[in-house]
């Protein structure tokens, strides 16, 4: 698998032919997916989706994934984020989501909630231990009410923090989706008590009209009844 983020030379934009029938979301979708040159990208490298060079570029700055790591991929599917771990060093590596998720060589996946009663046990049985790094792209449906999706995946954020500060090993990172505004004041104080280092990041892959970010936080500190 290419760890390459380089992308294919720009073409001419490709227009769409005999769309009559399709709504006009549907025209606006398929038009931007077939001139988005991250989608051709994935396609010609083996990537499973154009999201799997947001994880290379952060990584890429921030020196996220080490060799020998054992990852936790929260939201896993369709299973990219997961590929770009294994190709950059994680030993272990293991997701869950709702969705089922094709195989992935080197990779678990677990279909359910990661809040099920012992999924934590059952994920650090599956590692061999505690995890070195924590990732979570969940996003929760939109209803095209900004407040109220900012709601939403501000509490499904602070869920997956409170889950990475039980299956963290020392020392690990955590890297989340957030929408625009960042972390809130409540999850920053809690980010900063946990975490050396705690940063809002949009990497260059994420659609300049999407108001996605990520935080991401290096340098896990348990607690002292944890240590």
């Amino acid at each position: 698998m290419s760890k390459t983020t380089s992308l294919p030379p720009r073409r001419e934009a490709v227009r769409l032919k005999n769309a009559r029938k399709l709504s006009t979301s549907s025209q606006r979708w398929l038009q931007r997916q077939l001139n988005d040159p991250y989608v051709a990208a994935a396609k010609a490298q083996g990537w499973r989706s154009r999201a799997a060079f947001k994880l290379i570029e952060l990584d890429e700055k921030y020196k996220l994934i080490a060799k020998g790591n054992r990852v936790v991929d929260l939201g896993a599917a369709p299973g990219g984020w997961a590929q770009v771990a294994l190709a950059r060093g994680a030993v272990h590596v293991v997701g869950v989501d709702l969705l089922p998720i094709d195989p992935v060589s080197g990779a678990e996946f677990i279909q359910g909630d990661f809040l099920e009663e012992g999924m934590e046990a059952r994920l650090t049985g599956l590692l061999g231990g505690k995890a070195d790094l924590v990732l979570s792209d969940m996003a929760p449906n939109t209803s095209g009410h900004v407040a109220t999706d900012h709601l939403r995946i501000m509490a499904l954020a602070e869920t997956a923090l409170a889950f990475a500060c039980d299956i963290l090993a020392p020392g690990g990172a955590f890297v989340c989706k957030l929408f625009q505004g960042g972390a809130e004041r409540e999850m920053l104080a809690k980010l900063k008590a946990r975490f050396r280092t705690v940063r809002h990041a949009k990497p260059p892959a994420s659609r300049k009209d999407s108001k996605e970010m990520y935080v991401v936080a290096t340098g896990f500190r348990p607690a002292e009844k944890e240590a």
